[in-house]
């Protein structure tokens, strides 16, 4: 990075066989605009990122192994809006696949069961473990 207004602060110069010239001074940044950004939003957000930002946006639950091909139905449905959705197919407790969806700072968590898969709904909380209830895909 060059910079012209370091050197005129300081009044620094530098002698040529003309006279006279003012140098410019290089800057090397450790870390790139980008990787700054990167930081500043992280710090900002506490590394809670809004859903538009977020790399880890919905996080469906089924209740029991029964419910998975629902689960992955309603991830292609909410895939096809550009949504980042993982299924959660593993055989811990709803308690603890909800718990791992929040430390793992999932926006929304979409728990799925009977209920919602007779009404083609899912239950919606956020990472905060606010439950905001029924909701259609």
């Amino acid at each position: 990075q060059l910079d012209f207004q370091l050197p005129k602060r300081f009044d620094l110069k530098y002698t040529t066989e003309d006279g006279t010239a003012q140098p410019v001074l290089i800057h090397r940044a450790v870390l790139g605009s980008v990787e700054r950004m990167s930081a500043i939003l992280i710090e900002h957000f506490a590394g809670k990122f809004p859903l538009w930002l977020s790399p880890r946006q919905v996080m469906i639950v089924p209740v029991s192994e029964k419910f998975l091909a629902y689960a992955k139905e309603v991830r292609t449905i909410m895939r096809r809006s550009k949504l980042h959705v993982d299924v959660n197919a593993s055989d811990n407790t709803i308690n603890k696949k909800v718990r791992e969806a929040q430390l793992a700072q999932y926006n929304y968590i979409l728990v799925v069961g009977a209920n919602e898969q007779a009404a083609g709904t899912v239950n919606v909380r956020t990472r905060d473990n606010q439950v905001h209830g029924e909701q259609t895909v």
